[in-house]
């Protein structure tokens, strides 16, 4: 009997000073790892390499668990057999730590592949493969760009296991069907690593629409594709039975999956009649409470809180990017339906556009902070992502891009704005965080949240905090936050010097204690708020803007549309459309009467 082992690893990145970003409970649990991870069981269990070979399966999410190159080739070695290292899901901004970790799995003799979007993406949208790419290449690195579904990895597997694996697997033009794929599943020691116990899967990939920054339209297409009812219960059902019961749904429009309603009624079935207790994160669009039942439906199915690409309220921003779907007059009513019915709401905002100044930048976080009801807001700078129309566009014109790929986080600047300097554009990004998240706003936050008798307030203070303090303590995104940061001195990255340990450590001490010093001060200074709100006797009576009846006829008083280009004509437009609907309506019941 042979042996093949693959182990399949998510990197990190790195954080400033050079150290991967890594934490005792992670908060995002991995997709893609969850996904080959599944392919790859049922691969395993149909024998993709016969009979005589066992297959071991190895996961790690470097966000929460310490990869060691040497160990593992030193287990591997122990055990016996032929290995595959596999880098999953590996994004631009990580790609520099991917790369790190190969070259000391080639070290071991390991055969090493990448694959995920900077990988695919660039393949995709690119006429030359960039030079890190290829560098990493020449040195002995796998590529793997698409998508594993349709048994794509038994070719890979017979590649590994023969010695004979080819420098570049492209299944980019060739995007697979996900309907009866294997369950997208980890094992559940990695759930339990997250800060929330969630797991993750997507119930379909690809959008047809054409927003410039974005990289998903580049790389899994414009053509959606879907999972199936019956795909979705067994996804269910497996998670279920190791415990695990709340999930990020990473699709990104849910709200565009022609086959929602029967997934939403599967989901309200499971709760409803079987009482499964789970729990669903979903991301949507602008323009999903336009569609009947939509917002019913997906909290009766589970879901309790809603990613919403908002991106701007300023409709020829919205235009530049080619985000035409998003509609600054319906934002109001869209945020207050979702409120209506219990949902927490995040929405991400994008600084930089080719319009934005600090200032109007500034000025429209304080509109949204009045006129919309969003509970959390998230943002982020316009990044040319490579595999996005704006990456390729900007290399055309040989602008300058930031040429460390680590910095593509969407935290980093990596490029010069028309506009404003490189120190205003940092200005304007730090602000508008500190504003979102000043304790007068995280009151209002909270206030709005106890007037409704579906707000939890509790649960708006959680995430708030949890915002707040990763950006203002740990000095990262709020997506890739997570609960004590690790850090271990000999992981550090590969073109910075390895620290000396009376400089490390020391240093290590002062950050642990006094992080968790502003943690403790900033939470208890914000939870008098919160016990202040829910004290409050008229609390149920508070009202603001934000909060208030929308009347399209009175839309255009807010200042999101009077001081926005565009925003006035959107409005009238609106208003144009009511009233020829109100009058087809008279129309339909004179008819009727007659």
């Amino acid at each position: 009997m042979n042996d093949f082992h693959l182990v399949m690893i998510k990197p990190t990145h790195y954080d400033d000073d050079g150290y991967p970003i890594q934490w005792l409970r992670s908060a995002i649990p991995s997709n893609t790892l969850a996904s080959l991870n599944g392919l790859a069981e049922a691969a395993r269990e149909r024998q993709a390499l016969g009979p005589d070979v066992r297959i071991h399966l190895h996961t790690y999410d470097e966000t929460n668990k310490r990869v060691r190159p040497e160990k593992i080739a030193e287990e591997i070695r122990s055990k016996g057999g032929k290995a595959l290292i596999a880098l999953v899901g590996v994004q631009s901004n990580q790609f520099p730590r991917a790369a790190d970790l190969a070259r000391r799995f080639l070290k071991q003799g390991l055969q090493t592949a990448i694959g995920g979007f900077h990988v695919s993406g660039c393949i995709s949208m690119l006429d030359e493969m960039p030079e890190e790419m290829v560098r990493l290449q020449e040195k002995g690195v796998v590529y793997f760009a698409g998508e594993a579904e349709e048994r794509r990895l038994d070719m890979v597997f017979r590649d590994a296991f023969s010695g004979d694996l080819k420098p570049l697997y492209d299944f980019m033009s060739d995007l697979p069907s996900l309907e009866g794929e294997p369950t997208p599943i980890l094992p559940s020691k990695h759930i339990h690593f997250t800060a929330g116990s969630h797991s993750s899967f997507d119930l379909g990939r690809g959008c047809p629409f054409q927003c410039s920054f974005c990289t998903i339209i580049n790389v899994q297409g414009r053509k959606s594709r879907f999972r199936s009812p019956d795909d979705l219960e067994r996804i269910i059902r497996d998670n279920y039975a190791q415990g695990i019961d709340r999930f990020f749904i990473t699709d990104d429009n849910f709200a565009r999956n022609r086959e929602w309603e029967p997934l939403f009624d599967r989901l309200i079935r499971l709760r409803e009649n079987e009482k499964f207790d789970i729990k669903f994160i979903i991301q949507v669009d602008t323009l999903c409470h336009r569609i009947d039942n939509f917002i019913e439906k997906a909290t009766r199915a589970g879901v309790n809180r809603v990613f919403i690409g908002l991106e701007n309220i300023n409709p020829d921003n919205l235009m530049a990017a080619k985000k035409r779907q998003n509609k600054i007059t319906e934002y109001r009513e869209m945020l207050q339906k979702w409120r209506d019915h219990g949902a927490t709401t995040y929405a991400g905002y994008i600084i930089g556009f080719p319009g934005d100044t600090k200032a109007s930048v500034l000025h429209d976080v304080e509109i949204i902070k009045k006129e919309l009801p969003l509970d959390l807001l998230e943002f982020f700078y316009l990044t040319p992502l490579p595999g996005s129309e704006d990456h390729k566009v900007l290399l055309s014109k040989g602008a300058w891009m930031d040429p460390d790929l680590n910095k593509y986080d969407l935290n980093h600047r990596v490029t010069h704005h028309p506009k404003m300097s490189d120190t205003e554009w940092d200005e304007a990004y730090r602000s508008a965080w500190q504003s979102y998240y000043s304790d007068d706003h995280i009151e209002t936050v909270l206030r709005r949240a106890a007037a409704h008798r579906k707000g939890r307030p509790g649960n708006k203070l959680f995430l708030m905090m949890w915002f707040k303090l990763m950006i203002e303590c740990e000095g990262v995104h709020p997506l890739e936050g997570g609960y004590f940061r690790l850090k271990y001195r000999t992981d550090r990255r590969s073109d910075l010097p390895v620290e000396h340990p009376l400089v490390f450590y020391p240093r290590y001490l002062r950050e642990v204690v006094s992080k968790h010093w502003a943690y403790i001060s900033a939470t208890w200074r914000v939870y008098r708020i919160y016990r202040k709100v829910k004290a409050s006797a008229d609390r149920r009576s508070y009202s603001d803007l934000a909060i208030a009846p929308v009347d399209a006829a009175h839309e255009e008083d807010l200042a999101m549309i009077r001081e926005t280009r565009g925003g006035t004509d959107a409005v009238a437009k609106n208003v144009r459309d009511a009233a020829l609907r109100k009058a087809g309506r008279d129309r339909a019941k004179a008819s009727a009467s007659v």
